[in-house]
């Protein structure tokens, strides 16, 4: 199966915490389960903390970004709004030779 399924695109989704860290260290644990859930199901292909510790940053494949956003509503984070997103989506044009084989 090829890094981008046909059909689907890619999305940067740019978590932003809204809400101290102490209650966003309270929701960690259930939105690290939905991280992993989502890599299981294909849909998440790179994920991690920013620098400063001021959110995250996930790129998914996706078959449209109301899909993406519906995912994304199911993340501990989202549910218990401690975290603004902002999702892009874009089309691939240009990968890294590593890349290409998968």
């Amino acid at each position: 199966m090829p890094l981008i399924a046909e059909g689907h695109n890619l999305f940067v989704i740019d978590l932003t915490y809204t809400k101290p860290f102490e209650e966003i260290e309270k929701i960690l644990e259930p939105h690290l389960a939905f991280v992993t859930e989502c890599y299981a199901k294909g849909a998440f292909l790179f994920s991690g903390a920013k620098e400063p510790r001021t959110g995250g940053v996930i790129i998914a494949a996706g078959a449209s970004k109301d899909e993406i956003r519906a995912l994304m509503a199911q993340d501990p984070f989202c549910v218990h709004d401690v975290v603004a997103l902002e999702i892009t989506e874009f089309k691939a044009s240009n990968m890294a030779e590593a890349l290409k084989a998968l």
